[in-house]
This record gives structure tokens, C-alpha cells and sequence, in this order.
């Protein structure tokens, strides 16, 4: 299982670029952000603890690194502790939260490029996906690895911008205009990113599936 760090603080942040765009919604999120903005530090512990496992895994899942996850973890959360004076609810918190990670992981393949990094090594282990009832027999049980370890591949082997479409959806479970807005491009090119990285996943697992049936 992918366990997010513990929180560690005071952090060092770096100011975020853009604002959010003005769009009045409000959510329980929001409303304990702006009581951390005016200093209920109990308001930011329920946040951390709130978003704490989908903001890490987005992070492990882009740079497929566990100590790049963790220093990108404790980064975000770095920032948004810098500009919480300047916080205003325009928009969801899981929104504004990714927004900044998403810059940070900007900011990481700019340093790994500068090292000649490639963005394609092996993915790390992560949290499993597919629950597994303890009675199941151990023909299904090894189905089911199969299945998860075709995914991983599957979802290592998408275009970086599909993928990020893709984790920004199913983490953050942000919709396609707050996908856009984090991503800055238009609301159909996410619609179109995320349409093809789930026609991609569901033909890996279909063909693994025909494999699996091939070889029984």
C-alpha cells in the first residue's frame, strides 16, 4: 500500500504563478481552508488528513519515484501553506490543491530533464485497486495480479498528458472544466485526453483478459 508521509512542517513554499478562475463554489473543503487563511491550524489537519492519500498517490503515479513523490508531497503542501493568507474560495479546495501540485510536478521533469532523465522508468508499486475478499481462491487471487499489474503498465505507458488527465479524474475527482483549468488547456482537449487514456486502459485489460482466457 502507497502511505502518504507524515506531515512535517513549517515548510518552505514557492508562490504559485496564476490565480484560480472566479467560479463561486463552495464546499466543506473551502470553508476549512479559509479558517486555516485565518489561523484554525486544527482546520488544516483535517484537510491533510482529508486529501492526504489521493494528492500522494497523483504525485507517485506521475513521477513513478517514492522519494520524488515524497519531496513533491511535502512541497505541495509547502505551498499552500505559504499563500494560505491569500487563499479566497473561487473555486473547489481539491481544485486549488492540485492546481499546485500539478505545478509542482511541472517543476520536477524540468530538473529531471535537465539530467536527462527518461519519464518512462518502471512504475512503483501502489495501492491496489482491486479488492480482494479474503475466501477467494488462489487462481483468482493471481487473476487479479494479473489484471492490476496489467493496468500498472497500461497507465506507465500513456502519454504523460493522458496520464495526468486520467489520475486528476480518478484521484482528485476533479471534473473536466477543473481538469483543464489545472492542466491549462482547453476543456476539450482534457475531454479528448481523458477519452483516450480510457480507451487505452480498457483495451490493455480486455487483451490481457483474451490472454488469460487463451491460455487456460
Amino acid at each position: 500500500m502507497d502511505d502518504a508521509p507524515a506531515a512535517r512542517s513549517p515548510f518552505n513554499g514557492i508562490a504559485v504563478a496564476r490565480t484560480l478562475p472566479a467560479m463561486q463554489i463552495a464546499d466543506d473543503d473551502a470553508t476549512l481552508m479559509l479558517r486555516y487563511r485565518d489561523g484554525d491550524l486544527q482546520a488544516f489537519e483535517s484537510l491533510y488528513q482529508r486529501h492526504r492519500g489521493a494528492l500522494y498517490r497523483y504525485l507517485l503515479r506521475q513521477c513513478r519515484d517514492r522519494d520524488a513523490a515524497a519531496d513533491l508531497f511535502q512541497d505541495v503542501w509547502g505551498r499552500l501553506i505559504s499563500n494560505r493568507k491569500r487563499y479566497e474560495a473561487r473555486a473547489r479546495f481539491t481544485t486549488y490543491l492540485f492546481h499546485i501540485a500539478h505545478n509542482c510536478c511541472i517543476d520536477y521533469f524540468r530538473r529531471r530533464s535537465a539530467h536527462r532523465v527518461s519519464m518512462t522508468d518502471a512504475v512503483e508499486d501502489r495501492e491496489e485497486l482491486l479488492a480482494s475478499p479474503g475466501h477467494e481462491r488462489p487462481d483468482a487471487e493471481l487473476s487479479r495480479l494479473q489484471l492490476e499489474r496489467a493496468f500498472r503498465a497500461a497507465l506507465a505507458g500513456l502519454p504523460p498528458e493522458q496520464r495526468e488527465v486520467f489520475l486528476l479524474h480518478e484521484e482528485a475527482g476533479l471534473n473536466l472544466d477543473e481538469i483543464a483549468y489545472v492542466t491549462r488547456v482547453g476543456m476539450e482537449t482534457a475531454k479528448s485526453r481523458l477519452r483516450y487514456a480510457l480507451a487505452k486502459l480498457r483495451s490493455a485489460l480486455k487483451d490481457e483478459r483474451a490472454w488469460r482466457d487463451d491460455t487456460r
